[in-house]
């Protein structure tokens, strides 16, 4: 079989800014939800029958304890925040496993996932569904991979290489070392994106490098190489036939009722009875 782990939270935004674009401001309540919904019965409409959808439930985590700068839910707008617990919800009621992360963060909970289902010798591959630089550490030769949808790219670890420049294990130094923006922390000054991976490629990881390579520095990289490590101890199933998806649970027919979109309804039905033929890769 192959697992895929879905980014919900990356998802819910991609949807929102996107129909924007089309409804001219004027946010459908649930238009985003549906959005993500729609993405996620893509794959198992493809005859993938092993889902699960890692969900922000708060943005803030353990990392802005951290670090004062580190991104928080200051500046979502309100339209878009008000449909974080609803997509939790929507994906319950489709029979979807999600995991609405507090203490950690969704990335988090993909690693974790994705450690937990490559352990299992019956999952033949693990597919990250996320765009996301930091995702890329969790990526393990070609068994898992990172899925950047915007890019239209499944990246391997060679792919990592190739676009980072270095190995899936030094993306959260490669990270501490050229910063993360989207996470809000900056980086080291003076290194970018080449000299990283230059520094990387020759020294190993950020503890191995030459004391007076970053000096007084040290200590402000190896916090950002924190921040930038995603936690994979989230005991989140203990079994991959917990992501088993066969249909959604009686109550999607209101949910998608309420949000206007029976249509969807119509194809979970369709694609539950495709994933009982011989085809499904169950």
């Amino acid at each position: 079989m192959i697992v895929h782990l879905v980014d919900g939270t990356y998802e819910l935004f991609r949807h929102f800014y996107g129909l924007r674009r089309f409804t001219k401001g004027k946010d459908r309540p649930l238009g985003a939800v549906t959005g993500v919904l729609q993405s996620v019965l893509e794959i198992v409409e493809r005859g993938e029958s092993h889902v699960g959808v890692a969900t922000d439930h708060v943005i803030e985590s353990f990392r802005n304890d951290l670090w004062p700068g580190y991104k928080t839910s200051a500046g979502i707008e309100p339209a878009l925040g008000a449909q974080f617990h609803p997509l939790e919800d929507a994906l319950a009621a489709m029979g979807i496993a999600v995991w609405p992360m507090v203490e950690l963060e969704a990335d988090d909970a993909l690693a974790s996932a994705a450690r937990i289902a490559s352990a299992d010798r019956a999952v033949q591959k693990v597919c990250i569904w996320t765009p996301d630089k930091d995702l890329a550490q969790c990526v393990v030769a070609d068994r898992v991979v990172q899925v950047d949808r915007k890019a239209k790219t499944i990246r391997d670890e060679a792919g990592v290489r190739a676009k980072f420049g270095v190995p899936p294990s030094l993306i959260p130094d490669y990270l501490a070392l050229v910063g993360d923006a989207a996470d809000g922390y900056p980086g080291i000054a003076g290194i970018g994106a080449v000299g990283a991976a230059r520094l990387l490629n020759r020294h190993g990881p950020i503890e191995s490098f030459p004391s007076a390579l970053l000096g007084a520095r040290l200590e402000q990289a190896l916090l950002f190489k924190r921040l930038a490590t995603l936690r994979s101890d989230a005991d989140l199933f203990d079994d991959v036939d917990a992501l088993h998806w066969r249909g959604p649970t009686p109550a999607f027919a209101a949910w998608t009722e309420r949000a206007g979109a029976p249509r969807l309804l119509d194809r979970c039905v369709a694609a539950a009875q495709a994933t009982l033929t011989p085809t499904s890769n169950r």
